[in-house]
């Protein structure tokens, strides 16, 4: 996971190493030695519901708290991992399992909740980027759209698409960054009417339910854990692609970030963000 955070950062995404976590390890490696130990499902704390559908296809719905639900990341599985998954708390708000926890005399009851990734332990990510891959950090020039000079960055790792502050650059309006362009190690900053999104598209897709469909659909897209659904239509391309075409500009969709396709509290799949 790691390896995939570097590298990610290299390409000049912004990658979210749980996915692959979700993927490779819990329900791979965790799932298969469970299996080989005996045992039939893997119950997780993940906030989210399985439901077996009408045509025999396991679902995946958002959590009862909303405010909670971790469907997004979860949206790289596959039916044969989740014949054998189990989502207990996915049915009940948090304060209600904190309760539970409580009346259980479990520690857990009261420790806070983090989103940290667990490999930095609480540091800053730009500080493990420096001791790791300080290559990633080399300045280089900051432009408008246009191509014009204006500044100089301090090294493509340390910003995100949508930042406001901290640019270092003068300007009469805010400016934010738009774009990190990692073969010319430059970052290309507008202002706020040049934000957002309107097509994107997404790599790896997953389909909960293992195929494609196989006509554009409409649905409700996630682009980043914390993000709100917006309304899109999803058309799937070729080799594992699909082109997402939101109804107005979205401001946070950012390469090497999930979108993440819902059609009410179902979640049906998604992928990588590529552009």
């Amino acid at each position: 996971m790691v390896q995939y955070f570097l590298d990610g950062y290299e390409r000049g995404e912004t990658p979210n190493p749980c996915l692959m976590c979700n993927r490779q390890i819990r329900w791979t490696f965790l799932l298969n030695h469970a299996l080989a130990l005996g045992a039939e499902f893997m119950a997780t704390g993940h906030y989210v519901r399985r439901k077996t559908g009408d045509d025999g296809q396991i679902e995946l719905l958002r959590a009862v708290d909303h405010s909670k639900d971790q469907s997004y990341v979860l949206h790289v599985l596959k039916q044969e991992q989740l014949a054998h998954a189990l989502f207990p708390v996915g049915e009940y708000p948090k304060p209600e399992i904190r309760r539970i926890a409580a009346d259980f005399g479990l520690p857990t009851a009261s420790r806070a909740d983090s989103q940290d990734l667990c490999f930095l332990a609480g540091e800053d990510y730009r500080n493990f980027l420096q001791r790791n891959a300080a290559e990633m950090l080399k300045p280089g020039k900051i432009e408008t759209a246009e191509g014009k000079v204006i500044g100089e960055h301090n090294g493509l790792a340390n910003y995100t698409i949508g930042q406001r502050k901290g640019l270092g650059v003068a300007s009469p309006v805010p400016l934010y960054v738009m774009t990190k362009r990692a073969a010319s190690n430059t970052l290309i900053v507008g202002e706020a009417h040049e934000l957002g999104s309107t097509e994107l598209t997404v790599r790896d897709v997953n389909w909960l339910n293992g195929e494609a469909p196989s006509e554009p659909f409409r649905a409700d897209v996630k682009t980043r854990y914390t993000a709100k659904e917006v309304p899109a239509l999803v058309s799937p391309l070729n080799g594992d692609q699909a082109s997402v075409k939101f109804d107005a500009p979205v401001r946070d969709a950012t390469a090497g970030q999930a979108a993440v396709f819902y059609q009410g509290e179902l979640m049906l799949g998604g992928g990588i963000i590529v552009q």
